[in-house]
Order: structure tokens, then sequence, then C-alpha cells
């Protein structure tokens, strides 16, 4: 039987597929483009800080802000439930992702996210060493490759000859020569920028791996995929910058062989990094607003004012406050704003998002597994277009019997986003299904539901030029009162970025006053 079968329930006396859309809401976010109320309607209410978008950074934000004693604080969220890209969900009874899954651990750069891991206490210090708490670290087995028809140990193809084996060696040693020479650094803000990093940003990292000479199948094939899985869209798009800081900000490349090679520590949780965001919005309580959909923000000489629609109520609010801060993707800033400035203008024309698909699958039982490497979190097959699948239960260690879940994940072009927006799920979830078919062909027999999560405009590709942007740079700078914060600025997406860039503006509304 084949998996589009399945799901339509074509089979006599079979029922079809349980499932559907979960998550955002399109209709919510494209209210932008209906007709906006009368300038006066609507109750108004006031606060010292507004904060539009519950994201990372605006969470960031608005806990700075309240542990710095600026308590009257409100954010507006248009989903009911804040975390932006790091929300979570539940499938009978099991907590998956609907976003982001895993949180590297922090660099020395980091450090306020490492001391946010501490407050939430996910670490602690011993004798002056960082020690993290192994319930929340990845277990093992943490990554497996499908290739040439059985599962290996880690994501990097095996090296079966040694002109492979030699280039693996040669990326790595320019990794190791652009992270000792070049200033990368993550946060990005912290790097030494200078002419090194401005070439790489100035081509695409295809173009810069070909100049190297670095040609084999197997080792593009893999950077390819980290690209996709970090930026939303493959090594031909991205810039050289992006594909090296991937590498040279966290923790290098290791070739086969490599003594010092292992898996990196990650953090992780089966509702992925909503388990962060839960947290960081629970410290906030009332002051955050959901259901609210901004319509509209105009800076005034005094006060910023903005039009919003509630939802559950379905009437507009107008909202004053002296200090505004947009916590929401650029393009976005820039619709909202009655009057943006030049470099909100020119940042907006910059910007390509990359849209996702995650589907999580409940399954019947554990899957049959095939020849090498046993079930790991992450979980890739070689040549897919696909980003593969983690196991939400994998932190559970619970025993291998009864139902499952797997999310699936899926970067998409940019020409699919209108598709992703008006085909029914049941098209996507066949499409899922099939790919993971190919590498577990019992799934299929094995799905029960499906409930996927669309994002139409997942994430900010760092495509070349935009990482060296003056506008960028200017939407950074200490604003009088209508501030930005968002890893958009940072000119790609990942939670180091949107929470710092979140506590960049929470200083600079305390240094004005």
């Amino acid at each position: 039987m084949t998996a589009p079968a399945l799901l339509a329930g074509c089979t006599q006396g079979e029922p079809a597929l349980a499932g559907g859309w979960v998550g955002a809401s399109s209709a919510r976010g494209h209210r932008l483009r209906a007709p906006l109320p009368r300038a006066g309607d609507g109750t108004l209410r006031r606060a010292r800080v507004l904060i539009v978008g519950g994201g990372v950074a605006g969470l960031a934000c608005a806990r700075a802000l309240v542990a710095a004693g600026i308590d009257d604080v409100a954010l507006l969220e248009l989903e009911d439930q804040a975390g932006g890209n790091a929300r979570g969900h539940m499938l009978a009874g099991m907590a998956c992702p609907l976003g982001a899954h895993y949180l590297p651990l922090p660099g020395p750069q980091a450090h306020e996210v490492a001391q946010l891991l501490e407050a939430l206490g996910l670490s602690s210090q011993r004798l002056g060493r960082t020690v993290y708490d192994e319930r929340h670290l990845c277990h093992s087995p943490q990554e497996r490759l499908f290739y040439q028809g059985q599962w290996h140990e880690g994501l990097l193809p095996p090296a079966q000859d040694e002109a492979t084996r030699a280039q693996y060696r040669r990326f790595a040693r320019l990794v190791e020569q652009a992270r000792r020479e070049l200033g990368f650094a993550m946060p990005t803000h912290r790097a030494a920028w200078g002419p090194g990093l401005a070439r790489l940003d100035a081509q695409t990292f295809d173009r810069w791996l070909e100049a190297q000479g670095l040609t084999n199948p197997q080792l593009r094939w893999y950077l390819d995929y980290c690209c996709r899985d970090d930026y939303g869209a493959g090594s031909a798009e991205v810039s050289a910058w992006a594909g090296l800081h991937y590498f040279a900000s966290r923790h290098g490349f290791h070739p086969p062989g490599d003594e010092t090679a292992e898996a990196e520590p990650v953090l992780t949780w089966p509702q992925g990094n909503a388990w962060l965001t839960e947290r960081m919005a629970a410290a906030l309580g009332a002051r955050i607003h959901g259901g609210r959909t901004v319509l509209r923000v105009e800076e005034g000489r005094h006060q910023v004012e903005l039009l919003a629609w509630n939802e559950a109520a379905q009437a507009p609010e107008r909202w004053v406050a002296p200090q505004l801060v947009l916590a929401t993707p650029l393009f976005i800033a820039h619709r909202l704003l009655a009057r943006p400035s030049a470099a909100l203008q020119t940042a907006a024309t910059q910007l390509r998002y990359a849209p996702w698909l995650v589907a999580n699958l409940q399954l019947k039982a554990p899957l049959l597994d095939r020849l090498g490497a046993p079930p790991a979190w992450d979980n890739v097959s070689y040549g897919s277009q696909a980003l593969g699948y983690v196991d939400a239960l994998h932190q559970s260690l619970r025993p291998g019997s009864g139902s499952t879940l797997l999310t699936a994940y899926w970067a998409l072009p940019r020409a699919q986003r209108g598709a992703l927006l008006q085909q029914d799920w049941r098209h996507w979830a066949a499409r899922v299904s099939a790919e993971l078919a190919l590498t577990h062909p019992d799934l299929p027999q094995q799905l029960q539901r499906a409930d996927l999560m669309r994002w139409g405009h997942a994430m900010s590709i760092p495509l070349p030029g935009l990482r060296s942007s003056p506008a960028l740079a200017a939407l950074q700078q200490p604003q009088r009162r209508l501030h930005f914060a968002h890893a958009d600025l940072s000119a790609y997406s990942v939670f180091e970025e949107a929470y710092t860039q979140g506590l960049r503006v929470s200083c600079d509304i305390r240094s004005a006053g």
C-alpha cells in the first residue's frame, strides 16, 4: 500500500489518517492585509514599555526590564501563547516541538545565554567549572546518518577512500584557520568584523568551496545539509561567512580520525526549545497579552501609539507608551510602522525568509530498524532534501514498546511558500510519510496521526552581503522611542542571537531612562 493511499484512507475498512494544521494562525498574520479599524476605535491602554512579539527576543527584553525594576511592561503576542519559533505541542499526551528543538552549550562569547541557563537551573558552578544537568543534555546516541543501506554514527558521511579523507582534513584546516585569524563569534555582534569576514560575506558558500578545491560529493552534501538545517537554505544560497560561521563560531569541524571529534553537546527536551520559552514567559505572568494582532505603530513626539486587534474579543485596542520594542521579523516591522525609516525600508528589501514544515507523527509502535547504528535522537538520510527527524521521546528513556512520536523537519524552497499555505495538510503529510518510508518502509502502516506546523517565514536566510548590511547595523543603534529586537538583525536565526538582541534593547531602554 502506498503512503498516499494510507493517508487518504483509500483501503476498505481502514480509517483516514487523523491530524491537521496546528500552531500559528496564518489568518491572524494576514489580518495586516485587511482595512484598518477607524483610528479612534478601541479601549485605550497604557504601559511604560510596550513590546510587540513574544518570541525569544521579546521575552528576553521583557524579562530583563522587569528584573531591572521596570515593572510596567506589556508584551503583545499574535498567538495565544508566547514562544515564537520555539513553541511546543502535545500529541496523544506526548510533548513535541513545533520549531526549534535544541540549544548548543553556549561558548565563551554567549555569556548572557550561559547566565540564563544557570538561572533556569540547567547548569551550576563547581570548582570554577560550569556543570550541566545531565537530564537535559541530549542522551546518547545523539546522531546517525542513513548511508548506503545502513545507519552510521554521526552525520558526516563515512570517508571510504583517501580522496574523501583528504577533503575532510582540508576543510577542517580551513575552518580552524578562519576561527583563529578572522574572529568568528556567536553572538555575531562580538565578531572581529573586518575585510576578511566581509570578503566571505560577499560570496556564496558554494563559490568559496569551489575556490578552495573542495568538490567531494560527500563533503558538499554534508555542508549543504548543515546550511539548510541552520539557515533554511543550501550552500548555493547562503554566504560563505554563514557557511563557515556554522563551524568556526561553535564546535569546529572534526574529520574522521580526529581524536578530539565527538558529538557537540546540546540541550534538548521532548517539547524542544519550548522548555526554555515556557519558563521565560511564566516569569512575566499577566504582562503577556496573547491573541493580539498588532496592526499599526506610529511614533509621536512624546509617545508611541499602537493599534491592535484583540482576537478573543474581536475588537480593536489602542495602546500608548513612551518606549516601544518591535521584536518581530523586520518585514513585519516595516509593514506595521506608519513611517518606516530608510534603514528599515532597506533592510526589509534585503531580507529573504525560508518556509519550514514541521510534522509531528504519532506511531503505533517504534519502527523496525535497519542495519548499523541504533536509533538516535537526530536521524538523517544521506542525499535527502528533507532534514530528517528527531525522536521526541528520546530524552524520556522510555522502553521501546507502545505508541511513539517522531518530529520531521523540512526547510522548503521559497517558491513553495504559497503551496504550503494553500494545499491541504494531507498533501504535506503524504509527502513527509513517503520521504520517511524510503528509510523506514513500515512507517505508513504505523502512522496514526500527523499534526503539522507550517512556518511561512521561519527564518532569515543569510544571503551574500546581508551580514555586512549598513541598514542592519543602523537598526541596532540606540533609538529614541522605537527599538528593534529580533534575530533578523544578526542576519540569521538562532536562540543565542535572538536572546542577546532582546537584552541589547533592554539596556538601551534603561540607559534612556
